[in-house]
């Protein structure tokens, strides 16, 4: 059999046995900085792949996060675009109005000229008035039917609603004997 070369080295006399265990020892500990190394360079590739997997995972979300948000403004961009052709598709002309007619938007009151079947129509709540446009602030009339189909998209569009007279009028209104005229302006 094979002798080592430890061994050879003994029985020549070329080294003794407390070098032959010195030289034993620091092969050993060689050997285990090797394996250290080796598995702190494993464990800093697992944390390296961890912060990858990690930051992908962030990356991702933001992704999902920012497409959401394309998603919502070009689905409110198009409801906005269908409510412009539904005020002009269904525009009421009121050229040549010579009443007045008020209302409030927000908390100003505002002002059109209509004719006076328009304001009739306007007091009844067979008309409504929708502001029209983003800059400035231009008011339509428009059939009451299509300001509630654009109230289900956006209620803001709507300025003005007339109440439609109902023929019941509450017991208890200490004012129910008299009338309002039709030409009441405030």
């Amino acid at each position: 059999m094979a002798k080592s070369l430890q061994e050879q080295l003994l029985n020549s006399g070329l080294v003794n046995s407390k070098q032959a265990k010195k030289a034993k020892s620091d092969k050993h500990k060689q050997q285990q900085q090797k394996n250290k190394q080796a598995k702190s360079k494993r464990g800093a590739e697992d944390e390296n792949k961890k912060l990858v997997r990690q930051h992908q995972g962030e990356k991702k979300k933001k992704d999902t996060e920012l497409n959401q948000q394309r998603e919502a403004a070009a689905e409110s961009k198009a409801i906005q675009a269908q409510i412009k052709q539904l005020i002009e598709m269904n525009v009421v002309s009121k050229e040549g109005g010579d009443v007045a007619f008020n209302f409030t938007d927000g908390k100003k009151v505002k002002k059109i000229y209509v004719t006076s079947t328009l304001q009739e129509q306007l007091s009844r709540g067979r008309l409504t008035i929708v502001s029209a446009g983003d800059d400035e602030k231009r008011y339509e009339l428009i059939p009451t039917a299509v300001a509630e189909k654009i109230k289900l998209r956006d209620d803001s569009c709507i300025v003005f609603v007339g109440e439609s007279k109902a023929d019941e009028c509450d017991e208890d209104d200490p004012y129910a004997d008299y009338q309002i005229p039709d030409d009441l302006m405030w």
